[in-house]
């Protein structure tokens, strides 16, 4: 595999991106052995199915400016919108930390990590929702979280986000393979992040700056391994 550049690791350098049957971008490492764990579960009645895979800086940072902005809700932890104008900066910041990633600092940059739901579970008119009651208890997808459970392992995949520590919330859905993904994990500091993020385009940037080693420690360092 090439060497891992700095704007490889942010999201800006797209050159070990291949493209999945579906369209989507993964790192070229990655789609065979997706390939093999889908083709596997295939057997088992399921049809994994990408909802996200990679997504670069611009995207991520979209999605932030939306979410600061009011565009995008942000949600607290029943999944019910916030009213941002409550909250100081700093809380602004922590609350769309719970769903959504920096730009710079999310995992789908790399191309090694995916959002995945089950076709076969819902009809073809589905609204998918990627919340946590879809994949337990009576949810749709609980069978492929299950299936994830015992058998994504075995072909290289964890699921980073499993375990609410009280940062990012549990995302059942997020795959990443981590024979690649830890040699990104590898070139990520405190460093290189206040360089991505002192950034006049990122709006909250002062607040962000200003919690940076919080954020590394409650969002970002561990959904490493």
């Amino acid at each position: 595999m090439a060497s891992i550049n700095n704007r490889m690791l942010m999201g800006c350098d797209e050159q070990l991106l291949r493209e999945l049957d579906s369209g989507v971008l993964l790192h070229g490492d990655v789609i065979k052995p997706f390939q093999t764990m889908c083709d596997t579960a295939a057997r088992d009645g399921l049809n994994i199915t990408v909802a996200s895979g990679y997504r670069s800086f611009a995207r991520q940072l979209a999605i932030w400016n939306d979410k600061v902005r009011g565009v995008r809700p942000v949600l607290n932890d029943s999944g019910h919108p916030l009213d941002l104008a409550t909250l100081a900066d700093h809380d602004k910041v922590m609350a769309i930390l719970r769903w959504s990633a920096l730009p710079g600092c999310s995992r789908h940059h790399w191309g090694t990590d995916i959002d995945v739901w089950d076709a076969a579970a819902v009809a073809s008119d589905y609204r998918l929702q990627l919340v946590p009651g879809e994949y337990a208890g009576t949810g749709p997808f609980s069978r492929l979280s299950e299936w994830l459970q015992e058998h994504a392992a075995g072909f290289g995949f964890i699921r980073p986000y499993a375990i609410d520590r009280g940062g990012v919330a549990p995302e059942p859905w997020h795959l990443s393979y981590l024979p690649v993904a830890r040699l990104f994990e590898e070139k990520l500091d405190t460093a290189f992040l206040y360089k991505v993020l002192d950034n006049d385009r990122l709006e909250l940037r002062d607040a962000v700056l200003a919690n940076l080693d919080t954020i590394m420690a409650r969002f970002v360092l561990p959904g490493m391994t």
